[in-house]
């Protein structure tokens, strides 16, 4: 006779198949960087239009379409006297008019000037905040190569996390432009992330790769230029961007940078002079270079170089040498949008913005089926919704320390000190992390810095008054958006 087991029998485990290994790769991967993930995301957003940024961050600088080569020579033999005290200086750059960002700077080793359209000095070039937010983006306030290495690696974790999403969903594609249950806001949620994820695929993994092809290049060039340059890592870039040209130590006049402009008119109409950089200024081994725009190309530019008296060499080749030359030039307009004028900007913000809620949702739902499943996690949602809300505050706190402290005001520490204080407490008192009120408080603050901004810091440009505009329209969808919640729940 045979007596029935006292436990029933285990349920038969579930078969191993990739959907359910490509989810379980999905979250742990989402758990690990989501945090950073979400501040890259934002940050990289906002950076869409930095050059807009720092016309509202400086808005009283003399604007112009272009500056004449004479008067840019003018501002050159200036810059090269600025600094008696010091040094010579090893380069002489300048950035000239463009659509995004209409003045002309000239810069040293020591300082970066606004010159006016007859080449006179006007002021420093000081956007502190501006620098700060890409630095946020491009290397986490870390030192550059490491920062452009982990910003890399972050890059092909959201590659991953954009595949296994897919592969985890195997209906995602053709549900997307499904939404469920509308008075759920848990299903509702869910549905948003699959479908905003679907929406922002493409983009999503050219963010991904370009950003990780420009940080990882770092950790590539940096043994090379051991092994094989001495160190050197801008010689392990020459081959592809160009580089220094043999030095000479003689003194001599400063290289025409003017002829080099006017031989640039007449020998290459259709390109676009952007940046002019005169390298060892003041000796008998400077040299010039001229980047271009070069028309209906993704390329960031097209180098054209020159000797001291602004007699043409020759070209580096981003725009006709080798394959792989093109697509590492064309990298970095593909990731940060700077092509196609306003409209290709918008989009980038937009996709760039549903690519935040994605990161945030996704951690969002992660959480929620802990707690279904009985594992709630208090401290780790605190800690979530302090990073969800927190970073978007501290980001706008820098801004008001910017106008309080001046461009020099240390940002960058006062950013990561303040979301660490935040994660803290909201991991110690949960229930104080509170999304609607921070939403809310968020909002406000937009409203404010708008208001602030457009009344102490007048002016006529169109371009700045449309960002106080963005920021009115960004509070109103904020504060609609907590409505929207209120009702739904």
């Amino acid at each position: 006779m045979k007596h029935q087991p006292i436990h029933p029998p285990a349920p038969p485990a579930e078969p191993d198949t990739l959907v359910q290994r490509a989810l379980g790769g999905h979250a742990a991967i989402g758990l690990l960087a989501g945090a950073i993930l979400y501040i890259i995301a934002l940050s990289g957003t906002l950076v869409v239009i930095h050059e807009r940024w720092q016309r509202w961050e400086q808005p009283a600088v003399a604007e112009m379409t272009t500056i004449a080569p004479d008067a840019l020579q003018r501002a050159f033999a200036t810059l090269a006297k600025a600094d008696p005290d010091k040094p010579p200086t090893t380069h002489l750059y300048a950035r000239l008019p463009t659509p995004g960002l209409p003045r002309t700077v000239v810069f040293s080793d020591y300082r970066a000037t606004y010159v006016d359209a007859g080449g006179r000095p006007l002021g420093p070039e000081a956007p502190g905040w501006t620098q700060f937010l890409v630095a946020l983006h491009e290397y986490l306030h870390l030192p550059t190569t490491l920062g452009l290495i982990v910003v890399g690696a972050f890059g092909v974790m959201l590659a991953v996390l954009v595949v296994t999403g897919v592969l985890a969903h195997p209906r995602i594609l053709r549900d997307a432009f499904r939404l469920r249950a509308k008075g759920n806001r848990q299903l509702a949620q869910a549905d948003w992330h699959n479908r905003l994820g679907v929406w922002t695929l493409p983009f999503a993994l050219a963010l991904a790769l370009t950003g990780a092809f420009i940080g990882l290049a770092a950790l590539n060039a940096t043994p090379i230029a051991k092994a094989y340059h001495g160190g050197d890592i801008l010689a392990v870039y020459a081959p592809i961007f160009g580089g220094e040209g043999k030095p000479d130590p003689a003194p001599a006049p400063l290289a025409d940078a003017a002829a080099a402009l006017r031989t640039m008119a007449a020998r290459a109409p259709d390109a676009t002079p952007t940046y002019v950089t005169i390298h060892d200024p003041g000796t008998a081994g400077q040299h010039i270079q001229v980047l271009a725009d070069m028309p209906r190309r993704l390329i960031y530019g097209e180098t054209f170089e020159f000797d001291g008296a602004g007699r043409l060499h020759g070209r580096v080749g981003l725009s006709d040498g080798a394959v792989g030359q093109q697509v590492a030039a064309s990298t970095y307009k593909l990731h940060f949008g700077n092509f196609g004028g306003a409209a290709v900007e918008l989009a980038y913000i937009a996709f760039g913005l549903a690519l935040c809620v994605v990161t945030a949702t996704g951690m969002s739902l992660w959480l929620q089926k802990r707690r279904r499943k009985g594992m709630a996690a208090p401290r780790l949602e605190g800690f979530w919704t302090a990073i969800v809300w927190g970073t978007p505050i501290a980001i706008l706190a820098t801004l008001w320390l910017r106008a309080t402290l001046g461009p020099d005001a240390p940002m960058a520490g006062a950013f990561w000190g303040l979301m660490a204080a935040l994660c803290l407490i909201a991991m110690l008192r949960p229930r104080l992390a509170d999304a609607d009120n921070a939403r809310r408080g968020l909002a406000v603050g937009i409203v404010l810095t708008a208001l602030v901004h457009a009344a102490w810091l007048s002016t006529d440009a169109v371009a700045v008054m449309a960002i106080d505009a963005g920021l009115l329209v960004v509070a109103v969808a904020l504060l609609l958006g907590g409505r929207g919640r209120a009702a739904q729940r």
